[in-house]
């Protein structure tokens, strides 16, 4: 997620009609024009500078935490490649897929700690890198069919995904990442001199120049803080002689995207957990789609608006098939890219074409990987931090904007602490079946599915239907994190 998130209040209908006609002031470029060449490519650059880092860095957090460093450049560059072509996919649209806007796509932070999780269980059963790829992709590639499958009933899925519950599980995914990032900053998984000062130090600067530059009064050093920050921290790194750079022995000079190179392989106690990611991850993409559609000018009701949601939230789905298929990780629509497309009042849908051309040409070659892949432990650390730790408080935040009454204290209570408890004793499941065990092994999962059977079994009693906040016909929405 990149720390400049987009907060749009359309609660009211006149504010909503306002702040459309003066968006429509401020474009430059419509959606269906086509802008000057260097123009475009200007625009485009900005767009991927502001992806960029929340696209390759959950494959480089999950690669390291499960040792897969051999695997790492391919798996990026495969990252790049889809997160282009989804790209495309969306700007293009085909027959209802694809919105027809600038819906970048790029790897999704929501599904980290569930790929964590499974993974280390496919480790700790005694399977090699290659078993571990094969059951993730196979898993991202069935899930995909989830969200392609909840597209259709969009208007519906509200009654069960609330912002209750997905507020409860956005700020699990936080937390739960919070360690992650904390291990990188003290050296990384396994090292030996594991919390070394000069690990901390280094860590803690690229904390201090990130949080500086995103609290500057310029918009694009705000949307370049963290990129900026891990290049500060790496210099550093490397001139003090706290890193060194490796290189491993085969790196392809072109990769080619093989389907399913590692194989395939599936789990239901590690599906279950990601599945309910794909659920939430709908709910959050209707909201991004919403946001882009505001900054563009275009209606946020009525039977186009639905017909554009549903196309978006289709082609998203398709689109972490096509991810699973070809070795990476499930896709989603970046709700950061809306921040560039209301900076530069290019909503031109053309400029996506631009943007997949750039991600797919950097993918292709795999010595950008090694690049990013030897990006320093702690400085990777000081910078996604911030970036989980914002997860949280971006679940807070859909939190906080609810009514708090019994019945909900009662939902996020139950929720919080079994998810927690889980994550904090883990032990306490040792004697469950297996199948059990690993499902609620994932903090997500267990507070996710508490928070969705509570709110069908307790009554809703307290609460109007009008005060929940409908994420289809709010940008609010856009608060969730798209990392």
């Amino acid at each position: 997620m990149n720390p400049l998130s987009n907060e749009v209040n359309i609660s009211d209908d006149n504010k909503v009609q306002s702040s459309r006609q003066q968006l429509d002031s401020e474009i430059l470029f419509s959606l269906d024009e086509k802008p000057p060449f260097g123009q475009s490519l200007t625009a485009a650059i900005q767009h991927v500078l502001a992806s960029f880092i929340g696209i390759i860095t959950p494959t480089l957090v999950i690669g390291a935490t499960l040792g897969l460093q051999s695997e790492i450049p391919y798996l990026i560059s495969m990252a790049l490649i889809i997160s282009g072509v989804g790209t495309a996919v969306q700007a293009r649209g085909f027959k209802g897929i694809g919105c027809r806007m600038i819906a970048v796509q790029g790897t999704s932070f929501a599904f980290l700690t569930a790929f964590i999780t499974g993974g280390l269980l496919v480790k700790s059963q005694g399977g090699s890198n290659q078993d571990i790829l094969a059951m993730m992709f196979g898993i991202t590639f069935v899930g995909a069919f989830v969200e392609i499958f909840m597209s259709f009933f969009i208007e519906h899925i509200k009654k069960i995904i609330t912002p209750l519950t997905t507020g409860i599980v956005i700020t699990t995914i936080g937390f739960s990442l919070i360690k992650v990032g904390m291990t990188d900053i003290a050296g990384g998984y396994g090292v030996s001199d594991f919390g070394d000062l000069s690990y901390l130090l280094l860590g803690a600067f690229v904390l201090v120049i990130t949080i500086a530059l995103n609290n500057s009064r310029y918009p694009w050093v705000r949307l370049s803080a963290i990129f900026i920050g891990i290049i500060c921290g790496a210099v550093i790194a490397y001139a003090s002689g706290i890193a060194v750079f490796q290189t491993p022995q085969h790196v392809a000079l072109i990769a080619v995207p093989i389907p399913f190179k590692y194989g395939f392989d599936f789990s239901w106690d590690i599906f279950i957990p990601v599945a309910l990611v794909y659920l939430l991850s709908t709910l959050e993409t209707a909201g991004d789609l919403t946001a882009n559609s505001l900054f563009c000018g275009l209606p946020i009701k009525g039977k186009a608006y639905i017909s554009r949601i549903k196309s978006g939230l289709l082609a998203d789905g398709l689109n972490s098939m096509l991810a699973g298929m070809f070795n990476t990780f499930p896709n989603t629509t970046f709700g950061q890219n809306n921040a560039v497309i209301q900076l530069t009042g290019v909503t031109s849908r053309y400029i996506a074409y631009f943007i997949a051309v750039i991600l797919i040409v950097m993918g292709l070659f795999p010595f950008l990987g090694v690049i990013l892949q030897n990006i320093p432990k702690p400085v990777l650390g000081g910078a996604t931090l911030v970036m989980f730790a914002t997860i949280a408080v971006a679940g807070i935040k859909i939190l906080s904007s609810q009514r708090i009454n019994r019945r909900s204290s009662l939902i996020i209570a139950t929720s919080f602490g079994l998810g927690f408890g889980t994550m904090l004793v883990p032990d306490a499941l040792l004697q469950l079946p297996d199948l059990l065990r690993n499902i609620l092994s994932s903090p997500v999962s267990t507070s996710g599915l508490t928070a969705i059977i509570m709110t069908l079994v307790l009554p809703d009693n307290q609460t109007s239907r009008s005060s929940h906040i409908n994420v289809l016909n709010s940008a609010d929405a856009d608060q969730v994190p798209k990392v």
